[in-house]
């Protein structure tokens, strides 16, 4: 296992022990959507063509033909991203087999850093059901808009810099529209309880 590898499987384990500490949105001001009762389905979501951490091309068509969980965040990420990608891959055992055609999506917010390769490491680390999501600056930037994504570059006193982002899992039924989202923090049973009403919608 190269060096790379290992840290995104540390990472890994450390968000396990971790998810259960409790949750809050990591955005600025901006509160993530809650339910299908506050967002319209028709606001959220539309076309984008883009690049899966394989190097192949990937578009909106992706997301039809079964429910799919979507959330976007980015590799340098140290605590949300983790957690929340080791989250979905436990959600998805725990939903079985009545759940194995569920799409799983990390978009990344930074396509500066995050190529097809480096996203390739990070996601593989915590499911293969996991498909990561890159582009260019000015795609991801439309996808954003089109999903509600709060996404902010917070420049750190190193030279380096993070990102803000908003941190819940947005829930699309097998036609891609928007049916609700699961918050950071969400309890595994109500968590898991969501991803149910989204396979019985279909």
């Amino acid at each position: 296992m190269s060096l790379k590898s290992l840290r995104y499987f540390l990472w890994a384990v450390v968000a396990i022990i971790g998810g259960g500490l409790g949750g809050y949105f990591y955005v600025n001001g901006i509160q993530s959507p809650q339910s299908i009762q506050n967002i319209a389905t028709t606001s959220i979501g539309g076309p984008f063509d883009l690049i899966d951490h394989n190097g192949e091309k990937i578009t909106h068509e992706a997301l039809d033909g079964s429910p799919s969980l979507v959330f976007f965040g980015f590799t340098h990420c140290p605590e949300i991203c983790p957690t929340t990608l080791s989250d979905i891959s436990g959600w998805l055992d725990k939903v079985g087999q009545e759940g194995k055609g569920i799409k799983s999506f990390f978009i990344t917010v930074d396509p500066e850093r995050d190529t097809p390769n480096v996203m390739k490491d990070y996601v593989t680390a915590f499911s293969n059901r996991i498909t990561g999501i890159t582009g260019n600056v000015e795609n991801i930037e439309q996808v954003l808009q089109n999903y509600r994504i709060y996404a902010n570059r917070v420049q750190l006193s190193d030279g380096d810099y993070t990102m803000d982002h908003t941190a819940s899992v947005i829930l699309l039924d097998k036609e891609a529209n928007f049916v609700s989202t699961i918050s950071y923090g969400e309890t595994p049973d109500v968590a898991i309880e969501k991803i149910k009403l989204l396979l019985k919608r279909g």
